[in-house]
């Protein structure tokens, strides 16, 4: 990758949630992927109903490690996932370089921190629960609109920030 010139261009926010939103298809097929490996290896016992459901305590922490490595490989591999392909954005450190491992690490972190809101759902009930994660994540992102590179949140954060490529 080059160093920081003026052809650079930061990348808004509507391209960002656009390229999320193919990353969330990806997600998703990684997720049904592993569920169902999980399901043939437990001969179909990671999900059990005795009027109510009951799910393996380690499938979920799998689940989040493997989502977790599709994001970082792919930060770390080539500063690009799936999502932002086609859209031709790729996170890049403050100077347009590959970022560090543990920036990858913190902006994950960062970014996936709204998620431990469902925690709530206890006390506020699923739907309250997926309320205060999405007024959250509205929130992180919300910090690009007024951020002169359109940084979010979680590249404040981790000292990373999005661009266009030519």
């Amino acid at each position: 990758m080059s160093s920081t010139a003026a052809t650079d261009v930061y990348c808004p926010l509507w391209r960002r949630l656009a390229a999320l939103v193919y990353d969330l298809l990806a997600v998703v097929a990684i997720v049904m992927v592993v569920g169902y490996v999980c399901q043939r290896v437990t001969g179909g016992t990671v999900v059990t109903t005795d009027g109510h459901a009951h799910i393996a305590w380690w499938y979920q922490p799998l689940q989040a490690v493997v989502v977790s490595a599709y994001f970082l490989a792919s930060w770390l591999r080539g500063g690009q996932t799936l999502g932002m392909r086609p859209w031709r954005i790729r996170v890049t450190n403050a100077d347009g370089q590959r970022i560090t491992p543990l920036q990858a690490v913190i902006r994950l972190a960062v970014a996936a921190a709204p998620m431990l809101l469902l925690g709530l759902a206890t006390w506020m009930g699923p739907r309250g629960a997926a309320w205060a994660m999405l007024i959250a994540w509205i929130a992180w992102f919300g910090v690009a609109a007024a951020d002169s590179r359109k940084r979010a949140l979680h590249d404040l954060v981790a000292g990373t920030e999005l661009r266009r490529m030519a």
